[in-house]
């Protein structure tokens, strides 16, 4: 039976390689600090265990906008490889939801890349609801680049 509860230093890599399925790449150190950062009234994780290994994990924050009422974002989502279509991530969904609850938000978001087809069934078979479409543009420290014209879609 799956057991989901709060993250712990000691799942530090198993999440980390865990990451790694999503397409990202964080290092245990990176993983560490990120679970001794977090202050659990606005940002928490957990992790989903079978026989003790952690299977799967979720992060959710509180976000703030001067122009909207706050609501809770779903940052990331992971059911190990061969773990999928057994109720692991519907279970992460459920607990992630109730701590959304329970600090007062009513509305629960979640974004996902235009090519996770199997993840957007996912969560429209969970109740979630497609709400709008957008692009998602970044900036990084160092040397301004201009872009002259927008990329194909």
């Amino acid at each position: 039976m799956v057991e989901i509860r709060q993250i712990a230093p000691t799942d530090a890599e198993e999440v980390s390689l865990l990451i790694t399925q999503l397409g990202y790449q964080r290092t245990l150190e990176q993983v560490l600090q990120w679970i001794a950062a977090i202050d659990t009234r606005q940002q928490v994780a957990f992790v989903a265990t079978l026989e003790g290994v952690v299977v799967g994990w979720i992060e959710i924050a509180v976000v703030h906008h001067l122009q909207s009422a706050p609501y809770a974002l779903i940052g990331g989502l992971v059911v190990k490889d061969g773990i999928r279509g057994k109720g692991v991530g519907r279970s992460l969904c459920e607990r992630a939801e109730t701590w959304a609850w329970s600090v007062g938000v009513d509305t629960v978001r979640v974004t996902s890349r235009s090519s996770r087809i199997q993840a957007h069934r996912f969560y429209l078979r969970d109740g979630y609801r497609i709400d709008k479409t957008s692009l998602v543009f970044e900036k990084k420290a160092g040397p301004k680049k201009r872009v002259e014209k927008l990329p194909e879609a």
